[in-house]
């Protein structure tokens, strides 16, 4: 087993999960098996009860486990199927070594950072690095370790020791280390300084870890002569210094390691079998990505309608799979991002111009979309974009807390239940359409939602285009986060008036999609489909919204071949 080790230098929040994805990336397409851990230095068990301003998302894992957004990216730069414990955290280590002690496992030692601490994240990495992420079951060959913040971060002190005394163990031929820093360009100087970069490997070197490979990220590229000067005083040699700038997609980032030789290094260094000079063959489907993805002219408008627009990172894989989708049916997208509270009537009053230039947002968009969200605040926002969608023909679509605003606006519109709503938004309600899952309450908040990979069962009899999408298959498998679902004693009145479950759980009794017939595309589902998307292999959801969006949608469901496989015969 080889380790690579990714830190960062300067500031937090540089690009080490891109980075590490592209470097596995990179060694995938030279032909080894690739896993990823991600460790996070916070003292939190998981990533569950972070608020999106924290972190950004938290990304479900098939086995349900709340994560770090950067396992996103590596699911999605390596198409992998990672588990919960790939995400270290100083929680779960903590919480591994006290139980250990309360069992006495330590014999009555004292229990201290070094070495009981630093142990537990050596054997954690060991174990998690043998563990198959992929469909065959066989054991990775190399793994990829992104250690979360900053070198110097007090918090992150004892993950730095542990990998310290791990290069060691595993020995120097089996360990690397990969340090990414920054590379400011002052505005007023216009000159890129290296100053920073220097002192973060220093710091590096003084807790026992020494770089073998330097990546510089930086605004615009960067010349040969900083190259020379960070290379002299980091005292590495010219070729283990690599720039990457800022692109206009994140699938050029493997493209412009491998094109710095990133390869040869990782071959000589960690002893791998690579044949060289690399075929010129190597990067190909990426290279056709990314190609593909910056040729791209024709705009498509969608408008995101949330709760967390202030950070962008809130709705990373929903944006990702978009633009998964978006570079399938061959348009470029145009994001908007909508604060759902600036539709609501109050905002008309508070800020009219507010109010005002989010509803012209919204109406001149080609296609909605409705992410998920906890709590009320918002809520009635989407609510009115449901409803604005519904009667003006516009494609929607709504995911989790999305597919639940869809039902309150139906039930409220069309059924005249003025007063329906959910019970999350309004506990005493007296006309719950959406009501909570007691199964999945049992008084903590961290880990106790529906969680995970699940099937969800089309329904025979039932015209769904969002089936058709995904071939025409029985079932799908897709990721879910929720605690609230459909009330399950309005259903028939819902259908009765129009509404279409066409989606089922296994017992049948809980609704997982719904379409309206009598529109162009209204598609709501519990579960999050962003999460299985990848950039080869977009998730049918999105790429419905995204056709419907640019006028393609029924051309491509005529598709014969759509039929057969869900895949049109001009996909890749």
């Amino acid at each position: 087993m080889k380790y690579i080790l990714v830190t960062g230098g300067v500031i937090s929040g540089i690009g080490k999960g891109v980075i590490a994805s592209s470097i596995g990336t990179i060694l995938k397409c030279c032909g080894f098996r690739i896993t990823a851990i991600k460790i996070d230095p916070y003292i939190n068990i998981d990533a569950g009860t972070f608020s999106p301003y924290e972190h950004g998302e938290v990304y479900v894992l098939d086995d349900g486990g709340e994560v770090d957004l950067d396992l996103g990216n590596y699911e999605r730069f390596l198409d992998v199927t990672l588990h919960s414990d790939n995400n270290i955290t100083t929680g779960k280590i903590y919480q591994h070594v006290i139980n250990k002690e309360r069992k006495g496992d330590f014999l009555g030692k004292t229990v201290q950072v070094v070495p009981h601490i630093t142990d537990a994240v050596q054997e954690w990495v060991s174990n998690e690095a043998k563990r198959a992420v992929t469909p065959d079951n066989f054991e990775p060959e190399l793994c990829i370790i992104e250690l979360g913040g900053t070198i110097g971060d007090i918090e992150g002190m004892p993950f730095v020791e542990a990998f310290r005394q791990f290069q060691f163990r595993v020995g120097k031929e089996n360990f690397f280390v990969v340090h990414v820093s920054l590379v400011p360009e002052p505005r007023s100087t216009k000159e890129q300084k290296t100053k920073p970069t220097q002192n973060s490997v220093r710091e590096l070197r003084g807790l026992g870890l020494s770089p073998d490979l330097i990546v510089c990220r930086s605004e615009n590229l960067i010349g040969q002569g900083v190259k020379d000067k960070i290379s002299n005083f980091c005292h590495v040699a010219p070729s283990q210094v690599v720039c990457i700038h800022d692109c206009s997609s994140i699938y050029r980032v493997p493209l412009l390691l491998e094109e710095q030789g990133v390869v040869a290094t990782f071959r000589e260094r960690l002893q791998l079998p690579i044949q060289l000079p690399m075929p010129k063959t190597l990067m190909s489907k990426w290279r056709a990505l990314s190609d593909t993805i910056e040729k791209l002219t024709t705009p498509v408008v969608i408008a995101l309608v949330g709760k967390y627009i202030q950070f962008e990172d809130s709705y990373a894989s929903v944006t990702k799979a978009l633009r998964h989708a978006a570079r399938f049916v061959e348009r470029k997208l145009i994001l908007k991002y909508i604060d759902a509270e600036n539709l609501e009537e109050p905002t008309e009053q508070i800020d009219g111009i507010k109010y005002h230039e989010s509803w012209k947002e919204l109406c001149s968009a080609d296609g909605v979309i409705v992410p998920g969200g906890f709590g009320k605040r918002g809520v009635e926002g989407k609510i009115l974009a449901a409803r604005w969608c519904r009667m003006n023909l516009k494609p929607y679509l709504g995911i989790c807390l999305g597919l639940q605003v869809a039902v309150i606006e139906y039930a409220r519109n069309i059924l005249d239940m003025k007063n329906a709503n959910s019970t999350e938004i309004e506990p005493e309600t007296p006309i719950p359409v959406v009501v909570e899952m007691p199964e999945h309450n049992p008084g903590n908040m961290g880990g106790t939602m529906r969680l995970g990979r699940r099937t969800t069962i089309f329904q025979e009899g039932k015209t769904s285009i969002l089936r058709a999408l995904y071939g025409d298959k029985e079932q799908v498998d897709e990721r879910h986060r929720h605690r609230y679902e459909v009330n399950p004693q309005f259903i028939n009145e819902l259908e009765a008036a129009g509404l279409q479950f066409v989606g089922k759980d296994d017992t049948g009794q809980r609704m997982e999609i719904l379409e309206i017939p009598t529109h162009p595309f209204f598609v709501g589902v519990q579960f999050h489909p962003e999460y299985l998307s990848r950039p080869m292999r977009p998730s049918p959801a999105y790429v419905g919204l995204l056709l419907a969006s640019s006028g393609q949608l029924q051309s491509h469901l005529h598709d014969p071949e759509i039929l057969r496989t869900g895949k049109p015969t001009s996909m890749f």
